[in-house]
C-alpha cells in the first residue's frame, strides 16, 4: 500500500504546477520513509524466502533492489547532495527504477497475496499505522530542516521540487523533450499552422512574427528543473475567431504530440516564436511552440503544426502522453 501510494502521489506531483503538487509531494516523500521505516520487518520474511528458494524469489529480490533504488536517487534529488552522474541525473533514476519496479510490485502482490483479517483492522492495528505515519511524516519534516540548516542545494528547490537552471537566459535553457519525441528539422518556409475553429485557416511563419505579444513565464520539467523566461508570440485567442464555439482545444505538433485545454484558456495561451527575444532553437519548438504558464513543462507543446477547436471535453485525454 505504501508503495503504491508513493508511486500515485508521485505522478500526482508532476501532473500539477501549483498546490496540490506540494501536497502531493510530502505525502509521496513521507509514504517513502514509511516504507523504508518498515523495511527491517519485511527483510525477515524476505530471508526466510531467499532461504527456502520459493519460487520467483529472484524477482522478489530485484523488486527490493529497484525499490532501494528508487528511494535513494530520490532522496538525493530531493537534498541536492547529487543530483546527476553524466548524462544521467537523479530524478531520471528516481523514476526509472519506480516505473521498471511497478510490474514486479503488482506480481508480488498477486503471487503473495494475504487475505485480510480481523485483526488487521483492529484498534490495534490502526493505532500501529498512526504511528507508522507519524513517524514517516516527522522524518519527512526533520529531513527538511536538516537541508536547510546545512544549506544544501535542495533548500532552494521551487515548491514542485525542481531546481532553477537557466532562468531569464535563454541559451542556457535546457533542451528536453517527453520520452521519445524527436526534434524535427522544419523549413520555415514551407511551414503553416492550421487553425480549425469551425473554418480552416493557415498561418504561415512570416505573418505570426508580425505579432509581438509577451509573457514571462516558468517552464517547470518533470525532469527536475525549472527555467523563467521571456516569451513573445502571439495569444492564441486573437487567432480565433470572435464567435468560435467549442469546449477545447487540441494544440498538436509536427510529431504527432498533442495536449488537450479548456476553451475558457486560450487568452492565457501563448505560441510562442522567439524566445529571450530571438528566433526559438529547433530543440526549443522552432518554429512555433506553445506557453502554458500555470501548466507543467509536458503540456508546452512544441512544433506546433495544427491547432482545433471541438466539443470534446479537456480531460478526454490520457493524463500524460504515451508518446
Amino acid at each position: 500500500m505504501l508503495l503504491g501510494l508513493a508511486f500515485t502521489t508521485g505522478w500526482v506531483a508532476f501532473f500539477f504546477d501549483s498546490a496540490p503538487s506540494r501536497a502531493s509531494l510530502i505525502v509521496h516523500a513521507s509514504a517513502g520513509y514509511a516504507a523504508v521505516a518498515l523495511s527491517p520487518w519485511k527483510s525477515l520474511i524476505a530471508a526466510r524466502a531467499i532461504q527456502r528458494r520459493r519460487a520467483g524469489w529472484w524477482l522478489s529480490l530485484l523488486l527490493s533492489a529497484l525499490v532501494l533504488l528508487s528511494v535513494v536517487a530520490g532522496v538525493l534529488h530531493s537534498t541536492g547532495i547529487l543530483l546527476a552522474v553524466g548524462p544521467i541525473d537523479a530524478m531520471e533514476v528516481h523514476v526509472g527504477a519506480a516505473l521498471a519496479a511497478l510490474p514486479l510490485a503488482l506480481w508480488h502482490v498477486a503471487r503473495r497475496w494475504i487475505p485480510v483479517r480481523a485483526a488487521d483492522l483492529s484498534r490495534r492495528s490502526f493505532l500501529r499505522g498512526a504511528t507508522l505515519a507519524a513517524i514517516a511524516g516527522g522524518t519527512y519534516g526533520v529531513s527538511e530542516i536538516v537541508v536547510r540548516l546545512l544549506r544544501f542545494p535542495g533548500a532552494g528547490r521551487r515548491f514542485t521540487g525542481s531546481y532553477q537552471d537557466g532562468s531569464l537566459d535563454a541559451a542556457a535553457l535546457p533542451v528536453t523533450q517527453w520520452l521519445f519525441d524527436p526534434v524535427p528539422q522544419i523549413d520555415p518556409s514551407r511551414w503553416l499552422l492550421a487553425i480549425d475553429a469551425g473554418g480552416l485557416k493557415r498561418w504561415t511563419y512570416e505573418a505570426l512574427l508580425d505579432f509581438d505579444d509577451q509573457v514571462r513565464a516558468t517552464l517547470d520539467c518533470t525532469g527536475g528543473f525549472y527555467s523563467t523566461q521571456d516569451w513573445s508570440g502571439v495569444w492564441l485567442s486573437r487567432l480565433l475567431p470572435a464567435a468560435v464555439e467549442g469546449s477545447s482545444i487540441e494544440v498538436r505538433s509536427a510529431t504527432g504530440y498533442a495536449r488537450r485545454f479548456p476553451m475558457a484558456e486560450a487568452r492565457t495561451l501563448l505560441l510562442a516564436t522567439r524566445l529571450g527575444g530571438l528566433p526559438l532553437e529547433a530543440g526549443h519548438g522552432f518554429p512555433v511552440r506553445l506557453v502554458a504558464p500555470a501548466y507543467r513543462g509536458f503540456w508546452w507543446v512544441k512544433w506546433v503544426s495544427s491547432i482545433t477547436i471541438d466539443d470534446t471535453p479537456a480531460w478526454w485525454q490520457l493524463p500524460f502522453p504515451v508518446q
